[in-house]
């Protein structure tokens, strides 16, 4: 099975005016609405990472009801990040770390403090809209992940764009650090 993790809406984007923020919201509630359907049908197990308590009650109840009805698909994992912040949850999993594993834990353990101690370290990060920085997205995760850039928008961002990052990565050699 492989995972893919999608950035929806960051801890840092609450600070966007008002307005916009209510009508993101409501623009998920939709998305979730729309295309769960089509991603149960297709074998997708849909999660949401991150401080999801912060969201409203009928959002919590839509992202637990899509979790809940492609909890058993296997044919590829699709996590949304929601509320997620890369610092936060590092933050979030020092404090679970530091008040449940006591002392003597090793450091190996801490990645079983993250939002989905499950979600495998991503092999390739496609950053879209011509910035080239992480913006606060899987920090812990993606030491070892090789980065593409790409000029386009999100929306516009379409097969051939893909194709493109995919033939970049593959043309790298991982060394995780050897050299």
């Amino acid at each position: 099975m492989q995972d893919l993790t999608v950035f929806s809406f960051s801890t840092e984007n609450w600070s966007r005016p008002s307005d916009e923020v209510d009508d993101l919201m409501g623009l998920f509630s939709d998305l979730i609405d729309r295309e769960v359907p089509d991603l149960h049908e297709e074998g997708v197990s849909i999660r949401f990472i991150g401080r999801l308590s912060a969201l409203d009650a009928p959002l919590l109840e839509k992202i637990a009801r899509a979790e809940t009805v492609t909890a058993g698909n296997t044919r590829m994992r699709l996590f949304i990040a929601m509320n997620y912040g890369g610092r936060a949850e590092i933050v979030d999993a020092a404090r679970r770390f530091a008040a449940e594993a006591g002392p003597d834990a090793p450091d190996s353990d801490f990645g079983n403090y993250m939002y989905a101690a499950d979600l495998r370290d991503p092999e390739l990060i496609i950053r879209t809209s011509g910035e080239q920085r992480l913006s606060n997205f899987l920090l812990w995760q993606s030491a070892y992940a090789e980065l593409v850039f790409s000029d386009q928008m999100w929306p516009d961002f379409g097969r051939d764009d893909l194709a493109a990052a995919f033939a970049d990565y593959a043309s790298r050699d991982r060394r995780f650090g050897k050299r």
